[in-house]
């Protein structure tokens, strides 16, 4: 007898806070050069804009990672020195992907810089949807140790 695999809908969330010794201004200056993702996520390859935009409400890039996958990304939210949102149109396996990378000076040395996202899965079993939940969390926890490193050098 088969066992039949349950594939259904899930949600969740991730969040990840760091806090590097540093400016607001100079955190801001790295994370809104969106395509300067190389320097600082995990395993990506290339940035390139696909909008002739280059900052705030309505730019768009692509991302290529090391492993030749790619993602489109639309900012849809921008408050200059503060957050920005975005939403994944295209090479996650979900429905849903939007973000926020928003930053809080804790004093005039040191700033929070804060990733969160709300995701929603293409049909996927709950060990998949698990799965991917923690790689996402390591991600995130990877890429922001990475940023602080080269800031606070």
């Amino acid at each position: 007898m088969v066992k039949k695999v349950i594939k259904s809908f899930h949600t969740d969330s991730v969040k990840k806070t760091i806090t590097i010794n540093s400016t607001k201004e100079k955190v801001w200056q790295k994370i809104s050069n969106i395509v300067g993702l190389p320097l600082w996520v995990v395993d990506v390859k290339k940035t390139t804009y696909l909008s002739k935009k280059k900052r705030k409400v309505g730019t768009i890039r692509k991302i290529t990672f090391a492993d030749g996958n790619t993602i489109e990304e639309h900012v849809v939210a921008w408050k200059e020195g503060e957050y920005f949102t975005y939403i994944a149109t295209y090479g996650l396996p979900l429905r849903a992907y939007v973000a926020t990378l928003s930053i809080k000076p804790t004093n005039k040395k040191n700033t929070h810089l804060t990733w969160q996202s709300y995701f929603n899965s293409k049909k996927m079993t709950k060990k998949q949807f698990v799965d991917f939940v923690t790689s996402l969390e390591t991600f995130y926890e990877t890429s922001l140790e990475n940023l602080k490193k080269i800031i606070e050098k």
